[in-house]
C-alpha cells in the first residue's frame, strides 16, 4: 500500500445540473473519503461541499481534476503534513 496524505478538498457548485455527476464522482472514490459536508446556499444558488480524504497523493489529484473538469464546479485542495507510510 502507497503512502497516504490527509487532504480536503472544497468544492464549490454553481450548476446544479452538475450535482448528479459530482455525486457519481465522489462514490468512485468512497473507499478514500472520511467524510463530506455540504451546505446549500439559497440566496446565492450555489452549493458549498467540503469532502475530507485519506489516500494517495495522485488518487486526490485524479478526484480533485475529475470534479474540476465538470462544467459549473470548482475544486480546491489543501493537504495536511500527515503522511502516513505504509506497513513493511
Amino acid at each position: 500500500m502507497p503512502e497516504t496524505r490527509v487532504a480536503i478538498i472544497g468544492i464549490i457548485v454553481t450548476n446544479p445540473e452538475q450535482v448528479g455527476s459530482l455525486n457519481s464522482i465522489l462514490h468512485e472514490y468512497g473507499e478514500y473519503i472520511i467524510g463530506r459536508m455540504g451546505i446549500p446556499y439559497r440566496q446565492k444558488k450555489i452549493h458549498i461541499i467540503s469532502v475530507a480524504i485519506d489516500a494517495p497523493q495522485n488518487v486526490i489529484n485524479a478526484l480533485s481534476g475529475k470534479i474540476g473538469r465538470l462544467k459549473g464546479v470548482s475544486a480546491k485542495t489543501a493537504y495536511s503534513d500527515v503522511i502516513t507510510k505504509p506497513e513493511t
